[in-house]
């Protein structure tokens, strides 16, 4: 198994964003917010700042090493796509014969489904994270944020909360359906 000598993955960083590193980890700021990530459970990788950029290293990289630093560049340029633009799923309430409503308990963090296939009893989501916000507007359910790892989670909690167990899913086709994803506009 051949070592590559030196990997190096470059993130620019644009006017209007605060980019500070201290280890390995990394605080964003922009005019969305800011957000804090910890990854020093990555081992012999190297993160630092040069002028306008971050640049991501590592040495005699194996396979699993080299995959580290993109995935480590990935995740920084996400926290500085989200505190400029802010990530948004949408989400499609589906229904057949009973109708579905959703309600958001923003001071539990929970999303309530009610009557879904004319169940008495309520199916809950849960919202993850401090900085996710949660709408219904018609027959579409809106998730925004600034962090792309609880926005999505929050956006496939949903989706899973409506999962139908035990009948065929191209009859029964009720749910809350993820259809659009990515920055907000």
């Amino acid at each position: 198994m051949a070592k590559t000598p030196h990997v190096v993955e470059t993130v620019e960083i644009p006017e209007g964003v605060d980019v500070e590193i201290d280890g390995m980890r990394v605080r964003v700021s922009g005019p969305k917010g800011s957000l804090e990530k910890d990854f020093s459970h990555i081992r012999n990788i190297l993160l630092r700042r040069e002028d306008n950029r971050i640049v991501v290293e590592t040495y005699f990289a194996d396979r699993r090493r080299k995959a580290l630093v993109g995935t480590l560049a990935s995740h920084i340029e996400n926290m500085i796509r989200g505190v400029t633009k802010g990530y948004r799923y949408k989400l499609k309430i589906i229904y057949s014969h009973f109708p579905i409503s959703v309600k958001i308990e923003e001071d539990k963090k929970i999303v309530r489904i009610q009557n879904f296939l004319g169940e008495k009893a309520d199916r809950i989501a849960r919202i993850i994270g401090d900085d996710v916000k949660v709408r219904v507007e018609g027959e579409d359910v809106i998730v925004e944020g600034i962090d792309i790892e609880h926005v999505g989670q929050t956006a496939a909690n949903i989706e899973l909360a409506t999962k139908i167990k035990d009948k065929d899913r191209r009859v029964f086709a009720d749910g809350i359906y993820i259809y659009d994803w990515g920055e907000e506009e």
